[in-house]
């Protein structure tokens, strides 16, 4: 299998960032005023695709210059013969610059305009959103509160632009309210505070637009993140050889299920297996082999009563999985310390990361990958969920410096973190939120670590063949309801393509 890289990647930027683009291209003749109405009928072109019956429309403007794109957008809607309410935030002679003239350009148009009080209905059959873009820093309060929660009250979908009002650009953090848009268009570079944290709830579809800029603006300005995509799937999963053998496919070690804690091993286990190892085996104690063996009699399973007998399996594995089901008892923190004393790539879960944060808080390796969600991060970082949550890349990213290896961050807009750089995984759904999720992905991830021999690309790779696997399974029976041990079928199926 080929080595990844980035280059067929969307970029993700922060929104500073994206300023300085925006400030580039016009030193480079883009006149500002030029690029506001480039970006407005871009805006205006994701409107009509997305709700072309559509007649009228209400479209909310700010003080600065997503405010400017709504003014526009609003002149545009009037000469294609759409019935325009266009609502201001700040009275019209004392917007400045460029957002003054798209308030001058709209008027001129014939759009008139009214200011946003509390008793204001929303008349249009969809509603714009150019109320805060990308700058905001603070909690979002004041009239520009209401009006948010005043948007999101009305039953009229909404078209938002560059980010949705509320939202943190750098972080998919709520500033205390937000906009929950249908769909989200957004300029120049795209932002990765669109595709993680609490931001899945609130962007709906993510239409980016370029905007035409050059490429030569982005030189010396590296991406923030990558946005992980399915066309990585064709790339890394080729025809095998005619002559592909196990030996050559990679051998699996699955650690945990303590007594009574069976299942999420198994999960695992069965997961690698699916996702074309080898040969894979199981670790487990002595109550769950009779279960391993009627669910998937392919995995080699192992009886483990304690430390010594798992002493010497982790070295004949070319990937271990360590951490499903291991309870953190003291079985629990024999099979793990034999874990980490092998010279082997790990994949630490579950309650290994308890323990991990627990007994080992300052070890450090390059070839492991850690897969915490939200709680697990806050054990392993020393800090709160919330604080987890406020920034999540910071964190995955902070998590990764200080541990080493590859670390994935779960939960909406799963994150990778690596040498490499950081991804995003656009995909999954709320039916991921059941039972046994993680220790799935963490089955996949050791059986491509075992076939691929590289940790960062495998992780890349497990995360999105994860995701993409529980969104055929919703696709196909519905969210609610949806088992972890339903993705292995759909997870075959995309390594075949």
């Amino acid at each position: 299998m080929s080595r990844l890289t980035t280059s067929s990647l969307r970029p993700l930027y922060k929104a500073a960032q994206v300023r300085e683009l925006d400030r580039r291209t016009i030193a480079g003749g883009i006149d500002g005023f030029a690029l506001m109405q480039r970006a407005a009928s871009s805006a205006w072109h994701s409107f009509r695709s997305r709700w072309p019956q559509a007649r009228s429309v209400t479209v909310l403007c700010g003080s600065g210059n997503n405010g400017g794109d709504g003014h526009v957008l609003a002149a545009l809607a009037m000469q294609s013969g759409l019935k325009v309410q266009r609502i201001s935030l700040k009275p019209l002679e004392e917007l400045k610059d460029d957002a003054y003239r798209a308030a001058q350009l709209a008027s001129q148009a014939g759009v008139s305009c009214e200011e946003w009080h509390p008793a204001t209905v929303l008349s249009g059959e969809v509603v714009v959103d150019a109320l805060l873009g990308t700058g905001l820093n603070g909690e979002v309060s004041g009239r520009y509160r209401r009006t948010i929660e005043a948007i999101n009250a009305a039953p009229q979908p909404v078209l938002s632009i560059d980010i949705p009002s509320g939202l943190a650009a750098d972080t998919g953090a709520v500033l205390g309210v937000a906009v929950e848009a249908a769909c989200t268009v957004t300029f120049i570079g795209d932002k990765i505070g669109l595709h993680t944290g609490d931001a899945p709830a609130y962007t709906g579809e993510i239409d980016f637009r370029p905007l035409s800029v050059k490429a030569q603006a982005f030189f010396d300005i590296p991406p923030t993140a990558w946005r992980l995509d399915d066309a990585l799937l064709g790339e890394a999963f080729t025809p095998r050889s005619r002559t592909s053998h196990k030996g050559r496919m990679g051998h699996v070690l699955v650690m945990g299920g303590a007594p009574g804690f069976g299942g999420a091993a198994l999960l695992a286990s069965q997961a690698a297996a699916r996702l074309g190892a080898g040969k894979v085996s199981l670790a487990t104690a002595a109550d769950h082999i009779t279960a391993s063996l009627v669910r998937c009699p392919e995995v080699m399973a192992h009886a483990v009563r304690g430390g010594a007998d798992a002493s010497e399996l982790p070295h004949q594995a070319d990937a271990v999985v360590v951490g499903p089901g291991l309870g953190q008892a003291a079985w629990g923190q024999a099979v793990l310390q034999s874990a980490l004393q092998a010279s082997v790539p790990l994949v630490v879960d579950a309650d290994g990361l308890t323990l991990l944060a627990r007994h080992w808080p300052d070890m450090r390796r390059d070839d492991w990958v850690l897969t915490p969600h939200p709680g697990e991060a806050a054990r392993l970082l020393g800090c709160t969920v919330e604080e987890v949550q406020a920034d999540r890349p910071e964190a995955v990213q902070a998590l990764q410096r200080a541990r080493g290896g590859v670390v994935i961050l779960k939960g909406a807009g799963s994150l990778v973190a690596g040498p490499g750089g950081l991804m995003v995984c656009p995909y999954g759904n709320p039916g991921m939120a059941s039972g046994g999720m993680g220790d799935a992905l963490s089955g996949m991830l050791g059986a491509l670590i075992a076939q691929r021999g590289d940790i960062e690309t495998s992780a890349w790779l497990g995360t999105l063949v994860h995701a993409l696997a529980a969104d055929r399974a919703a696709a196909a029976c519905g969210e609610r309801g949806l088992l972890a041990s339903d993705l292995a079928s759909y997870a075959r199926e995309l390594i075949n393509p």
